[in-house]
């Protein structure tokens, strides 16, 4: 081997991303509230970008102006020039006017900063109008913003207000409260608890019986249950006196809770000595419990889906994807900003700030308008396969891979990938992800492809129409699978079972 110092050329090929592709990857995968929310935040960036306002089949307020072309520093006129209509404004020399207040002078600064946009590189104030519209819209968003409910924590705090218990014993169980995880349940042994609360306040003095003291305090908030160790200490805790079978629903809680989760009901008729009968209502009384009581206090706000895509058959009965464009706001480059480069006053440093902000803004354009195209493309090649789904209903959907959606489109299959992710399309049978219409199937006894939905829910079928005192067992799911010409291994049912959440034949089985 030789080591040594020297200087070799080398030719190798290497694929680099240009930010221009990047961004404009980064725009295909966006669902279309992000991609609202994306082009808002560019307007507020960008102060050569406008906002046309209106929807897409209204009339562009200036014809020409979403037309882009490169500027150029050699004469001639690369933008449009001011129209007779819109003059350039005169810059003119403030005159004091003592007599009439300098009104003139006044009205014009007005004038000056509503046909301005506000940039720091132009005008060190915001402009009155821009300054009031932004006021409206931070008021609507407050308005819109939904009131936070209370956390467990908060609600069982303001609860420990109403007892009259000493200081101590107040602390710790503030202490307990805060040591509460999603369920309401104690994140740990009470001991232990007890100990990391010594430790943390070593000047205060908590006994053993002080912190059960403060430990039945909390079990008696509201809800029930919380302050648990484990979950038969949680349902117990949520019976009372006037709780109907209360004895047996005691004796099933702490011993025979696994037998019942299991339906082992005749188990428990011979151990206990209690008929099936009042098992059964026992069990009944149970399942009204909470097993998780803190888990009432999380709440999520749930947000409306926002189909980017919808299809309707036209005249002629053929199925065409339209894209949704209601949601988005329609973008062009500032006219004011262009013919201020094109008139040559500006100087060097406001012409290189001016170029730069309208390639970033032509770069956003055609990404929005390339997302839209691939989108619509990809939505198209995916209808035209799933027509049976479209008339027929869910149970006739086809196996379907994005690599079949990629050669019919012509692009790579990622980029399948990113058009479909977060996208919803609305179809006469409701609101679909567009991933939903991917997945692989199986081949029948006859030689025909039926995709793993239909395997699912004929399987469901089968369960629902299947005698309760009897319930068929995995082997028995498979034989009858097969009789309608699917022929599956026994480990696929059992995994197809679980996923549909239907439990095993033992505990489907009714007594």
């Amino acid at each position: 081997m030789h080591l040594g110092f020297g200087q070799h050329l080398k030719m190798s090929q290497q694929m680099k991303l240009a930010p221009r592709m990047i961004q404009s990857m980064e725009i295909l995968q966006l669902p279309l509230m992000e991609l609202k929310e994306r082009i808002e935040q560019e307007l507020i960036e960008n102060p050569l970008l406008e906002d046309l306002g209106g929807t897409p089949e209204s009339p562009a307020p200036d014809a020409d102006s979403p037309e882009v072309r490169e500027p150029s520093d050699e004469g001639g006129e690369p933008f449009d020039l001011p129209s007779p209509a819109e003059k350039p404004l005169e810059q003119k020399e403030l005159v004091v006017d003592n007599d009439h207040n300098n009104q003139d002078d006044f009205e014009r600064l007005s004038e000056l900063g509503d046909d301005w946009q506000d940039d720091e590189s132009f005008s060190p104030r915001v402009s009155a109008s821009r300054s009031d519209e932004e006021g409206d819209r931070a008021l609507d968003q407050m308005a819109n913003i939904v009131a936070r409910p209370p956390s467990l924590q908060e609600h069982l705090l303001e609860q420990l207000h109403f007892f009259d218990s000493p200081p101590h014993v107040r602390a710790f169980a503030e202490y307990l409260v805060q040591n509460l995880d999603p369920n309401g349940r104690l994140t740990g042994p009470l001991d232990e608890l007890l100990r990391a609360y010594t430790l943390e306040f070593p000047t205060t003095q908590v006994t053993p019986a002080i912190a059960q003291q403060a430990l039945d305090l909390v079990q008696q908030l509201d809800p029930r249950g919380v302050g648990a160790c484990d979950l038969k200490e949680c349902f117990l805790l949520q019976i009372d006196p006037d709780t109907p079978h209360r004895d047996l629903l005691i004796t099933l809680i702490k011993s025979y809770l696994e037998d019942l989760a299991e339906n082992r009901l005749p188990v428990i008729e011979r151990r206990t000595g209690y008929n099936l009968d009042t098992i059964k209502a026992a069990r009944e009384e149970l399942l009204k419990l909470n097993p998780r009581p803190g888990r009432d206090f999380e709440h999520s706000t749930n947000q409306n889906v926002v189909p980017d895509l919808f299809v309707e058959p036209d005249d002629h009965g053929k199925w065409v994807v339209h894209t949704e464009d209601e949601y988005t706001p329609r973008l062009r480059i500032s006219k004011r900003y262009r013919q201020l480069l094109a008139s040559g006053k500006a100087d060097p440093q406001t012409r290189e700030y001016i170029k730069k902000k309208i390639e970033a803004a032509k770069w956003l354009i055609e990404s929005i308008e390339q997302r839209y195209s691939t989108v619509r493309r990809v939505a198209q090649a995916i209808v035209d396969r799933q027509v049976p789904f479209l008339v027929n209903g869910p149970e006739h959907i086809v196996p379907l891979k994005m690599q079949q959606i990629a050669d019919d489109v012509g692009v790579h299959v990622t980029t399948v990938s990113r058009a479909v992710d977060d996208k919803f399309i609305q179809t006469p049978r409701g609101i679909f992800p567009l991933k939903r219409f991917f997945g692989g199937g199986t081949t029948t006894a006859e030689g025909e492809e039926v995709a793993w939905d239909i395997i699912r829910i004929k399987l469901r079928e089968i369960v629902d129409k299947e005698d309760k005192s009897d319930p068929l067992s995995d082997d028995a799911l498979m034989a009858e699978l097969a009789k309608q010409g699917y022929n599956l291994a026994r480990r696929t049912i059992t995994k197809y079972r679980k996923a549909l959440d239907i439990p095993s034949s033992r505990q489907r089985k009714v007594y």
